[in-house]
């Protein structure tokens, strides 16, 4: 037994949860050590749709341009529906937002655009970052156990090299070890729902063949392909995830859970990925090969104590609607500033018990949503006819009656395109779920209004709101010759104050309430001849509040408070919101 290790913050895990985290912790300040069992970080593709909302987090972390210079970009992004890459093609649909629609939707909610980034390479950059920003990492390190007391958290650690084991003594741990959470299971966290859902699970076979002529003139992510077998839900379909364009691939495809994983040889993995590309001409790769189920489970709560847990470790479901990354580096951006706040001593302990009431709710949500979405495919099986595990002579038949010119077909034509539009729920139809969250928690001050109506339906469609609890609207401004955010101005994990120029009086109450309780509040003010202006009038539209109101907006960019006005009562109350936010006694 060595010496104890002492930290401020020990993270187990190093996935896009633990890595967020760990980056947010080390640029405030705060030490910290990530631990990972493995030698490296993922070694295959695993998540890849990026979002919006995860996008401007490493936007606000300064990682922007470094993703998208490793991303595939959102135009190439889409969904083919054939028989193989070399077969009958039934169809195809916008997804990602990509239909011209929902693009200009897209473009006026975020200053950053949804990519697909491949969880092979999201970890790597974002982990070799938290190095750099002074987080110590640490590899081949295992968590064992850890109790906790009223001032900390000891833990239990195996170093992988040596085999030696060693004790980490921590104010605050975080589990951010995965779907198989050690540390979820050793704080007895509570969960609804189910792992390992249906009969079947999934084949992972990452290859690498080069399908550009067969892709490049449809660039998609996915390509769902339909043949005659067994497979999921009973039915003949792979499915072809494009990792790389147009070399790098997974290729996925189902098998009988009763009879447990299987372990094909490269031959054989060879055949499945041959007999969904449709000829066995181009050559293949066999890279690496993995199984999974369907999971439907979250935890109704992430915290005891001084112990935390997010990403999968809380919410467990299927890849449908890209939901998982994209909810496991919110988790993080919510959570990091309110513990480094607890542990300089600029907040009380109560604002960590908001991290549960503003993220379980998601959790539940996402869990729900994805789940849901697997229901829209087998519609699409249906409207052609197909029986279930078909047979070759199936297929042909099915695809020959989808071409005959008879009313008959054009019902069955009609119903596919209709099955296949339905799918889209799965692929970026979900618009709202991914950007419409709010939060109600003691770190929201209510301003007295009443919550308002969505105008359409919250899951397919996103609704700015400036109201306490929501998400900051995104509004380009101009600062110089430049074009700049609104979010652009907060976040760095820092309060932000946003006001008008009749609003100029708030920046003395922002100074005052940031001397009374030794933290930073920056304010930003917006106007002609400011810094920043608001030249197409978007913020005045979206901010919701006249020009001397102001938007008090967490590090996390959620609206904290709003005021109506500049009125001396107004700016008194600035001190008590912030109190009342940071869970400090008066």
């Amino acid at each position: 037994m060595s010496e104890m290790v002492e930290t401020d913050v020990l993270i187990v895990g190093a996935g896009p949860a633990g890595a967020i985290c760990s980056l947010l912790l080390g640029d405030l300040g705060v030490r910290n050590l990530m631990i990972n069992k493995y030698p490296a970080t993922s070694p295959g593709p695993r998540a890849h749709i990026t979002n919006q909302r995860a996008m401007e987090i490493l936007r606000d972390l300064g990682l922007e341009s470094a993703a998208i210079a490793l991303a595939t970009p959102q135009n190439m992004m889409g969904h083919v529906f054939a028989t193989s890459m070399v077969g009958e093609e039934f169809g195809r649909i916008h997804s990602w937002s990509n239909h011209p629609t929902a693009k200009a939707v897209h473009d006026l909610a975020s200053p950053c655009a949804m990519c697909d980034l491949p969880q092979l390479y999201f970890e790597p950059l974002v982990v070799a970052q938290c190095a750099l920003r002074g987080s110590d990492v640490r590899f081949q390190t295992e968590y064992l156990w850890h109790e906790q007391d009223d001032d900390g958290v000891t833990a239990m650690l195996r170093d992988g090299l040596t085999g030696a084991e060693f004790k980490v003594r921590a104010k605050y741990l975080i589990g951010a070890d995965g779907a198989r959470s050690k540390v979820a299971e050793h704080i007895g966290l509570p969960f609804e729902g189910q792992m390992a859902l249906g009969d079947s699970g999934s084949l992972n076979i990452e290859f690498t063949a080069d399908l550009t002529e067969l892709a490049q003139h449809r660039p998609s992510d996915m390509f769902w392909l339909l043949q005659s077998g067994s497979g999921l839900d009973g039915i003949g379909v792979g499915v072809l995830r494009m990792v790389r364009p147009w070399t790098k691939w997974v290729c996925v495809w189902g098998y009988d859970l009763a009879s447990g994983p299987p372990k094909p040889s490269a031959a054989q993995a060879t055949a499945v990925v041959q007999k969904l590309i449709g000829t066995d001409t181009i050559p293949v790769t066999i890279d690496a090969m993995s199984t999974w189920t369907i999971n439907q489970q979250y935890a109704t709560r992430n915290a005891i104590g001084r112990v935390l847990c997010m990403g999968d470790a809380v919410h467990r479901h299927t890849p449908m609607g890209g939901l998982g990354l994209n909810t496991s580096v919110q988790d993080a951006y919510n959570l990091a500033w309110k513990l480094a706040a607890v542990v300089k001593g600029t907040a009380g302990p109560g604002l960590l018990e908001t991290y549960d009431a503003e993220r379980s709710p998601v959790a539940r949500q996402i869990v729900d949503r994805a789940f849901e979405s697997l229901t829209t495919l087998p519609p699409m099986f249906a409207a052609m006819g197909i029986p279930p595990a078909p047979t070759e002579a199936d297929m042909l038949a099915a695809v020959a009656a989808l071409k005959a010119p008879s009313a008959e077909a054009a019902g069955r034509r009609a119903g596919l395109r209709t099955a296949m539009d339905a799918t889209l729920i799965g692929f970026g139809g979900g618009y709202g779920v991914e950007m419409n969250q709010r939060y109600t928690s003691l770190a929201i001050v209510a301003d007295g209004s009443p919550e308002p109506e969505f105008r359409q339906d919250p899951v397919w469609h996103y609704q700015s709101s400036s109201r306490p609890g929501a998400h900051l609207p995104h509004a380009w401004l101009t600062s110089g010759a430049e074009r700049i955010s609104t979010l652009d101005l907060c976040g760095k994990g820092r309060f932000t104050l946003l006001t008008g120029l009749a609003g100029s009086a708030w920046a003395q109450a922002a100074a005052q309430t940031s001397h009374d309780l030794g933290i930073d509040i920056q304010v930003r003010i917006i106007g002609p001849g400011q810094p920043w202006v608001d030249s197409w009038g978007d913020f005045a539209a979206v901010s919701e509040i006249d020009e001397a109101g102001a938007l008090l907006i967490r590090p996390d960019m959620f609206v904290a408070w709003r005021a109506p006005d500049c009125t001396d009562a107004a700016r008194a109350r600035l001190t008590g919101v912030m109190r009342s936010i940071l869970a400090l006694a008066d």
